[in-house]
């Protein structure tokens, strides 16, 4: 599988050279299962659309797609930079990414927002990417739950959002999960509209 024509509508959203690369560096450090598994291992929290085989894959096309349609609107994207909008795609394209684990586990990990931010803080040579671009794509992706910080025994685990970049990461994970919204995929996993 070429994991960048896969995700080619997606980088192409990014407009920096630099993030771009950084995103596909990371891309291809994703586990197969990725690609392969649902958005929800028990199909309780996420639309038709992200279940099934390739349901976490259509899940995350979708939450960068959401987020790349509200930045283009200019009363909300006129908040941030450039490079600001790319890292936050960056962040919402990687937030599930190891959403099972390394090596996969039967459940969703809680602690996936660590799991993802932990390789891609192990990776940052191959990234090229100021430390405080690492450390903005984590905080983005580290509290892409919400309020859902609590562990399955109750245990905090998670942070809250916090920074208008957090919650906008959130913001669209929320939406790319709510089972009112469908999105139509073609048979290449791409969003057909």
């Amino acid at each position: 599988m070429n994991r960048e024509e896969v995700f080619k509508v997606e980088l192409g959203y990014i407009k920096s050279n630099r993030i771009k690369k950084a995103c596909l560096e990371m891309i291809k450090l994703l586990p197969d299962y990725f690609f392969e598994i649902p958005a929800s291992s028990t199909g309780k929290y996420h639309p038709e659309y992200a279940l099934g085989d390739g349901g976490l894959l259509r899940h995350s096309k979708a939450a960068v797609r959401i987020g790349y349609e509200l930045l283009e609107d200019p009363l909300i994207g006129g908040k941030y930079t450039d490079d600001e909008k790319d890292m936050m795609l960056m962040s919402l394209l990687l937030h599930d990414g190891l959403k099972s684990g390394m090596p996969k586990e039967k459940y969703t990990r809680f602690d996936h927002p660590l799991l993802i931010c932990d390789l891609i803080m192990d990776n940052e040579e191959v990234l090229e990417l100021e430390v405080e671009e690492i450390e903005f794509i984590c905080d983005c992706i580290k509290t892409h739950m919400g309020v859902w910080t609590k562990d399955y025994n109750g245990v905090e685990v998670l942070e809250v959002p916090k920074t208008k970049y957090q919650n906008f990461v959130h913001m669209c994970d929320y939406l790319a999960s709510k089972k009112f919204l469908n999105i139509p995929f073609d048979k290449d996993n791409n969003i057909s509209a």
